[in-house]
């Protein structure tokens, strides 16, 4: 897939500020919002991301790679969020398992209609269960990364960034 100058460069630019947060290890399931980030993950050597067929798989590779020493991060789509549900609240917030969750926002505005309950309710689910996150503008996303990469070691609980649409595909 092709993507446009500016995805690349967020994509470039994001992925730099994750390396420097100490990043080292991402999972998850395609989504064309974060296509150019997980292509330039994808790219690395060795390639720092493993792909997976569902998004509770991904959140179960990241947490066995955070126990085996590595900071991890997951990609997924909102809709992907109630498939992770069981295994964040009983694996991660249960035995204090840090995993950041990079995920799309989709459903506001113009979407497919498959998307609109989860994004309308994917923020205060995470609420509910006790995860934080943010809903970063692109220019934010370097200050949200560094208030999930504080809430990370300080709780040893997961923490979400919403990507919105634009920021890295649309």
């Amino acid at each position: 897939m092709h993507w446009s100058y500016e995805h690349i460069q967020n994509a470039r630019s994001f992925s730099r500020h994750l390396y420097g947060q100490g990043f080292n290890f991402f999972s998850g399931v395609p989504c064309s919002l974060l296509g150019a980030l997980i292509e330039n993950l994808a790219q690395k050597k060795p390639s720092l991301y493993v792909p997976a067929t569902r998004e509770d798989a991904a959140i179960g590779m990241a947490s066995g790679a955070y126990l085996a020493g590595k900071q991890p991060a997951v990609l997924m789509q909102n809709s992907g969020l109630g498939y992770s549900l069981n295994v964040l609240t009983s694996l991660n917030l249960i035995y204090k398992i840090p995993v950041l969750c990079l995920i799309t926002y989709r459903g506001l505005g113009p979407d497919a209609p498959e998307h609109w309950v989860m994004g309308k309710s994917c923020v205060a689910l995470l609420k509910e269960i006790g995860i934080e996150s943010a809903a970063p503008k692109k220019e934010g996303l370097a200050g949200a990364l560094l208030k999930a990469k504080e809430t990370l070691a300080r709780k040893k609980e997961p923490f979400a960034i919403f990507i919105k649409r634009g920021i890295f595909g649309s």
